[in-house]
């Protein structure tokens, strides 16, 4: 059932921005929602299903986006891993240490594509660090949003956070 939800989630997230991503002009196209969704996987769940959440996610992404394919998935599964360890450290349950995750994830997840895309390509995509900066905001509310939804709205709400290990990792 868990498998089901990330891998529904995952698809939302892919369909959604595929759509949106043509009609919205300026900061809000620069919304990462697959690097969103799997941030958020990550902080509710382990790192074994963070990780293929951002293999699939990213893979997927990659396909669709006409890049390089697996430079996006190595990208979500790299920053899906550590933000899974990392949270299973820090304090995750208030809005300020979410926000700053989810826009730390967004530096990286730059990071690791761009360094990626150089290694393997002569030409390196455009990338300005307003930009990178925007989308980390940007990522870091949505990700807030996604969190409160989950909390307000019963039926949307992940049945692993219902489960121990991970409620009592989140109500501290």
């Amino acid at each position: 059932m868990r498998a089901a939800r990330v891998a529904v989630a995952i698809a939302f997230a892919l369909a959604l921005q595929t759509t949106l991503a043509r009609h919205l002009v300026g900061s809000a196209s620069r919304i990462d929602l697959v690097l969103v969704a799997v941030v958020h996987v990550a902080m509710t769940t382990g790192p074994v299903t963070a990780l293929l959440s951002g293999a699939i996610g990213g893979i997927v992404q990659d396909a669709l986006s006409g890049g390089i394919i697996g430079v996006g998935g190595f990208s979500k599964t790299v920053v899906g891993f550590l933000v899974a360890l990392l949270g299973t450290r820090i304090v995750v349950a208030r809005q300020l240490p979410r926000f700053v995750l989810f826009a730390a994830a967004t530096l990286l997840h730059a990071a690791t594509f761009l360094w990626l895309y150089s290694m393997l390509e002569s030409r390196i995509p455009t990338a300005s660090v307003g930009g990178v900066l925007e989308q980390a905001i940007g990522n870091g509310v949505a990700g807030l949003v996604v969190f409160e939804l989950n909390k307000a709205v019963p039926w949307w709400r992940w049945p692993w956070v219902r489960s121990g290990h991970v409620k009592r990792r989140l109500e501290w």
